[in-house]
């Protein structure tokens, strides 16, 4: 009886293991769902790194109201409106407030960040900037 059971379970678990393989093989054939040096890609690693190191002052819509917001003075930028070129976002998310005449309580995440994921964050503000259009 236990072989006869230990024959069922062993077919079975074959029977599937083949009726999942064609699944595997097609999902490996498609390869990565975004380009890993495209604008899509950089916009989504951005979003991450955003929503890690951003969200608590800036606010998950990045307006400048997130919940750490109503404790600085000046409070946080609204990143969706601002009018800042790609060059001083980076400065500023490298180096921090203090070193560009802005709020000390941004800091610098230039020690903490890739230079890739700086960028990254720069894609992802200009992909959300509603004055980008305008």
């Amino acid at each position: 009886m236990k072989r006869l059971l230990a024959a069922l379970v062993l077919g079975c678990a074959m029977q599937l293991q083949a009726a999942d393989m064609p699944a595997q093989a097609a999902a490996r054939s498609m390869g990565p769902l975004l380009q890993r040096d495209g604008s899509d890609a950089a916009i989504f690693r951005g979003g991450v790194v955003f929503a890690n190191y951003c969200v608590t002052c800036h606010g998950i819509n990045a307006d400048g109201n997130g919940r750490a917001a109503r404790l600085y003075d000046p409070r946080p930028a609204n990143l969706r409106l601002t009018d800042k070129n790609d060059q001083y976002l980076l400065l500023i998310i490298r180096q921090g407030g203090a070193a560009m005449a802005r709020s000390q309580y941004m800091p610098p995440w230039g020690g903490e960040l890739t230079d890739e994921q700086m960028h990254d964050v720069v894609i992802y503000l200009r992909s959300i900037n509603v004055t980008a259009g305008r």
